[in-house]
């Protein structure tokens, strides 16, 4: 029964990040009671990259952090497998007035030389972000001491119905826990990254990134 359920919730991913693509904006935003934004830009802090540095975005959606790099003005990739994210990703960034840098393909098959990128960062990706050939790959591309910074997950605090019921929803679709992190680390040193955890605040909630620093 658990395996149908699971391959139920995969199903469900898979048709938010492909056809229901157009949805994604609105879904976030309801699931994060208005936070999905926040928790995204917690992840620019974290970079430390300077200005004209060349930044991968993996599983660019449907391209808010995109504008939200270029806008801090960095020179940006975005990088996705879902053609629907990548029409939509493209459309805003051209409404916007910002150059649409995107291309598909899969990230344990990166297009890139070898250490290009001063930073990778991914905002709430699905479970290919811990593969070992994704990490294989971020780590080649990255320049030495370059940073890989992963949201992967955002908490609402507080109380109140709508909390606790959107709460539940995240558990029974394999969103919380903290398997996650249990060990998240040591994953990390076997791929030749130094990993810390940090918590960042927002309205009503809080974000959870990882920062994991390219060894030189």
């Amino acid at each position: 029964m658990m395996r149908w359920w699971w391959a139920l919730i995969r199903f469900g991913f898979r048709l938010l990040y492909n056809e229901l693509a157009f949805t994604y904006d609105w879904v976030s935003k309801i699931v994060s009671l208005g936070a999905w934004r926040c928790w995204q830009r917690t992840s620019l802090k974290h970079l430390n990259a300077v200005p004209n540095a060349l930044i991968l975005e993996l599983a660019h959606g449907t391209g808010d952090l995109q504008i939200d790099l270029k806008q801090a003005g960095y020179l940006t990739v975005g990088y996705d497998l879902s053609p629907n994210m990548g029409r939509l990703a493209q459309a805003k960034l051209l409404k916007h007035g910002l150059s649409a840098d995107l291309i598909r393909g899969k990230a344990q098959q990166l297009p890139f030389s070898t250490g290009v990128f001063a930073a990778v960062v991914s905002t709430f990706p699905a479970d290919f972000i811990f593969a070992s050939a994704t990490l294989q790959e971020i780590h080649r591309v990255l320049i030495p001491g370059g940073r890989l910074v992963i949201v992967p997950n955002g908490m609402l605090t507080g109380g109140g119905l709508i909390k606790r019921l959107i709460e539940w929803l995240y558990q029974i679709t394999g969103q919380r826990g903290e398997s996650l992190f249990d060990e998240i680390t040591a994953f990390f040193e076997a791929h030749h990254f130094e990993a810390i955890f940090v918590t960042e605040s927002c309205p009503r909630s809080t974000a959870q990134i990882i920062i994991a620093r390219k060894k030189v």
